[in-house]
C-alpha cells in the first residue's frame, strides 16, 4: 500500500512560478516510477511529467523547457517546479506511483493562473 499527498497548489499570475510537493508513505520501495498528471475541468486527465527512481526524467510537449520534475531520497518525495505558468495550465494536478501491476494516486491539489 502506498499513500500520497500533494501540496503547493494555490493561485498564481500568468508568469509566475509554483512548486508542487508529492510525499509518499507505506510501501516505498515498490514504487518503480512517480509521475505528474493534471485534469482541468471537463477534460481527461493527461500526463505532465514523469521520473524513474534512478532520475530518469519524461515531460509533456507542452510543459517542456517550463517545467522540471525531480526526486529526493530515491522517490519518498516528488516535486513539480512549475515555471513561466500560463492559464492553460489551471487544472487540479495529480501525483501518481506505479508499480509492475498498480498504480497509486493521490488527492490532488488545484493549480489556478490568472491571466
Amino acid at each position: 500500500q502506498v499513500q500520497l499527498v500533494e501540496s503547493g497548489g494555490g493561485l498564481v499570475q500568468a508568469g509566475g512560478s509554483l512548486r508542487l510537493s508529492c510525499a509518499a508513505s507505506g510501501s516505498i520501495f515498490s514504487i518503480n516510477a512517480m509521475g505528474w498528471y493534471r485534469q482541468a475541468p471537463g477534460k481527461q486527465r493527461e500526463l505532465v511529467a514523469t521520473i524513474t527512481r534512478g532520475g530518469t526524467t519524461n515531460y509533456a510537449d507542452s510543459v517542456k523547457g517550463r517545467f522540471t520534475i525531480s526526486r529526493v531520497n530515491g522517490l519518498n518525495t516528488v516535486y513539480l517546479q512549475m515555471n513561466s505558468l500560463k492559464p492553460e495550465d489551471t487544472a487540479v494536478y495529480y501525483c501518481k506511483a506505479a508499480r509492475d501491476f498498480r498504480d497509486y494516486w493521490g488527492q490532488g491539489t488545484q493549480v489556478t493562473v490568472s491571466s
